[in-house]
């Protein structure tokens, strides 16, 4: 069975670029716009609608409205003759964002890692426990999670693909036009999730991370979540979701963003 700790990923992703070239610090250093394939082609009417927006605010309602009436997840369209739909359990994005917020490594964080996997080819290194190969109990648990039917009723993966495509249109076109990366930081007490590949010096280390990954933009917030505080200049294309992208979401109030893993050059630092 193959090695996940030297196994990147699928030789196939959803994104035309080779997965080891997207898992790089070479990508990082020089990175590209990044596009799930289909993604924008088959919802041109949503990316019509954001460029009617004026401010992200207004963005970010136009993106929920489209989302509610595509996936059905509007309470307000289900009326009485409709009460065995109402009942109906709709996976939502928005339920596997609060998931993540409260444990990144519970059935919703592993769907959200699945979905990492399937468009980007990047394998997860951490669920619950080291992922070290494709076989035993770390590998069995994360699959059995990612596949969940309790979060495959509704066409979830679209739902990323969707609110994946809304972060990067936001952020070329009202967060930061003309940016490529932004610095983040990481709180950690143990290196256990993320794997030290290269040791430059005490201080700066290539470290793969975790297919899918929170970070924070406020140092004083990362330092809240371990005595190692790990400092990231991260692409904007790797970037999935940040907590000003919605109105209202499960990630207020870290200054959370979710990060596409792979190699980075890290500076670690301790408290």
């Amino acid at each position: 069975m193959a090695s996940i700790l030297k196994a990147v990923g699928h030789s196939s992703n959803l994104v035309g670029l080779p997965t080891d070239f997207l898992a790089s610090c070479d990508f990082n250093d020089q990175p590209m716009p990044v596009h799930i394939s289909g993604a924008r082609e088959m919802n041109d009417n949503l990316f019509k609608m954001l460029q009617l927006a004026a401010d992200l605010k207004e963005a970010g309602e136009a993106f929920n409205s489209y989302m509610y009436a595509m996936f059905g997840l509007d309470p307000q369209q289900r009326d009485d003759k409709n009460r065995s739909q109402a009942r109906r359990y709709r996976s939502s994005f928005l339920q596997l964002i609060k998931g993540w917020g409260i444990d990144s490594n519970g059935p919703e964080g592993a769907v959200l890692k699945g979905w990492v996997e399937s468009r980007f080819g990047i394998f997860p290194t951490y669920h619950k426990e080291m992922i070290s190969r494709i076989s035993g109990g770390a590998w069995a648990t994360y699959v059995m999670e990612k596949m969940s039917s309790r979060f495959h009723n509704n066409t979830i993966y679209t739902q990323l693909d969707l609110l994946y495509e809304f972060c990067q249109w936001t952020l070329e076109n009202m967060v930061a036009p003309n940016q490529t990366h932004i610095t983040l930081y990481r709180g950690i007490n143990a290196f256990d999730e993320h794997q030290i590949q290269v040791e430059n010096d005490k201080d700066r280390v290539v470290m793969r991370l975790n297919n899918l990954a929170s970070f924070s933009s406020d140092r004083e917030v990362a330092c809240c979540f371990g005595d190692i505080i790990l400092t990231v200049d991260v692409p904007l294309a790797k970037l999935v979701f940040f907590n000003t992208l919605l109105p209202m979401h499960g990630l207020k109030g870290e200054a959370e963003y979710l990060v596409i893993g792979g190699e980075y050059r890290v500076a670690a630092s301790h408290l």
